[in-house]
C-alpha cells in the first residue's frame, strides 16, 4: 500500500510517498480500505515538530511514527474475529489519534476502544475524512467546554478555516450569535455558513470591542488572552487548539483568579468513548442539515507535498483532503 511517512521535521519536502505492507488486522481490530484523509494544521505541526516542547511526545530528535495523517474515511476490508460492531464492506470514518498513519490507502483500528463511527448518511468520504479535525474539535470546545448556550453571543477568529467553518455551524444550530473573523474575501462563505456579523481582521482589531462576547473562541491561535480578555463579559471564556506558553500561563493562572477564563484542551487526548459519543450527537446535526464540511482542495497521495505547501501558504478556506480511491 502507499502511505506518506516522513523521518525528519521540516517542510512539506520531508514527506514521501512510500510503498509499505498492508496491515493485518487483529482480533480486535479493523482493516479499513482507505478513501480520502484529512490533512490539518495539526498535520503541519508535527511535521515541523512544533512547538519544540511537544517533541518530548512525538519524538526529540526525529519523529518516533513515520506515517502521519489522523482522520480517515474508507470501506471496511477486513475485521478481526471478536468484532462485532462492524462486518466487512461498511462505510466508516474516523481518527486514528496518536497512531497516525492514516494518510494510507489502508488503516488499522481497533473496532472498541478506537474513534470509528459509520459514514453519515448523505456524506461522502471526501466529506466525513476531516470530520474529527473541525467538528469534533469546535464540539468539544463549543458544546463540552464552554456550555454555549442559545441567545449568548461568541465571536469565531479564523472563521473560514477548518475549525473555524464547523465552528459557525455548531454555534447556530445551538442557538448562538455568530461573529466570525476572518478576511474580506471569505466573507460570503461564512455568512452563507450562518455568521451574524464578520468583522476583517485586516481592517478592525475585535479586542476592542470591549464586554461584549460570552465567549472568544481562537481557532488558530491568532490572539491571545491577554489581548482578547478585553473584549469578554464579566465571565466570558477565551479558548484556542493551539497551545503556546502565554496561553498555558493564562490557563493556570485564570483556573485560580478571575471571573474571565482562559481554556486550552487536545482534543485527542479525551477518551475514545468520549470522543465517538461527541460524534454521536455530531452525526444529529448533520441529519438536520445544519452541519456540511467545507473543502478547499482535494489532492491525490501522490500530491501530498503540494497539499502541504498549500496549507503552509495560510490561504486555504475550510479543509484539504487527500483522495485514495
Amino acid at each position: 500500500m502507499k502511505a506518506v511517512c516522513y523521518y525528519q521535521y521540516g517542510g512539506p519536502e520531508v514527506l514521501r510517498v512510500e510503498e509499505l505492507p498492508i496491515i493485518t488486522p487483529g482480533d480486535d481490530e479493523i482493516l479499513i480500505q482507505n478513501h480520502a484523509s484529512s490533512i490539518t494544521r495539526a498535520d503541519t505541526f508535527l511535521r515541523k515538530g512544533e512547538p519544540r516542547f511537544g517533541r518530548l511526545f512525538i519524538g526529540l530528535f526525529k519523529p518516533k511514527n513515520k506515517c502521519v495523517g489522523t482522520g480517515f474515511a474508507g470501506t471496511i476490508a477486513r475485521v478481526g474475529k471478536d468484532v462485532t460492531a462492524f462486518k466487512v464492506g461498511d462505510k466508516v470514518y474516523g481518527e486514528t489519534l496518536f497512531d497516525f498513519g492514516a494518510s494510507a490507502e489502508y488503516v488499522c483500528v481497533n473496532a472498541q476502544k478506537g474513534v470509528v463511527q459509520p459514514l453519515p448518511l448523505g456524506m461522502s468520504f471526501e466529506e466525513a475524512a476531516p470530520l474529527c479535525d473541525g467538528a469534533l474539535t469546535s464540539y468539544n470546545f463549543l458544546v463540552d467546554i464552554a456550555k454555549l448556550k442559545a441567545g449568548q453571543h461568541i465571536l469565531i477568529n479564523g472563521a473560514s478555516g477548518a475549525l473555524g467553518t464547523a465552528a459557525i455551524q455548531i454555534a447556530k444550530s445551538i442557538g448562538a450569535k455568530v461573529t466570525a473573523v476572518c478576511s474580506a474575501k471569505n466573507k460570503t462563505l461564512v455568512k452563507q455558513l450562518g455568521a451574524d456579523e464578520v468583522i476583517d481582521y485586516q481592517q478592525e482589531d475585535f479586542c476592542h470591542r470591549y464586554h461584549t462576547y460570552d465567549a472568544i473562541y481562537d481557532a488558530i491561535g491568532a490572539s491571545s488572552f491577554a489581548k482578547a480578555k478585553k473584549a469578554l463579559k464579566q465571565k466570558g471564556m477565551y479558548l484556542s487548539p493551539v497551545l503556546n506558553g502565554a496561553l498555558l500561563c493564562a490557563v493556570i493562572r485564570t483556573s485560580i483568579v478571575g471571573k474571565k477564563k482562559a481554556k486550552f484542551q487536545a482534543t485527542g487526548t479525551r477518551k475514545p468513548m468520549e470522543l465517538n459519543r461527541f460524534l454521536e450527537q455530531i452525526h444529529a446535526i448533520i441529519q438536520k442539515g445544519a452541519l456540511t464540511t467545507v473543502i478547499d482542495k482535494v489532492y491525490t497521495i501522490d500530491q501530498v507535498v503540494a497539499a502541504h505547501q498549500y496549507l503552509d501558504s495560510g490561504h486555504k478556506k475550510g479543509n484539504i483532503v487527500l483522495r485514495f480511491r
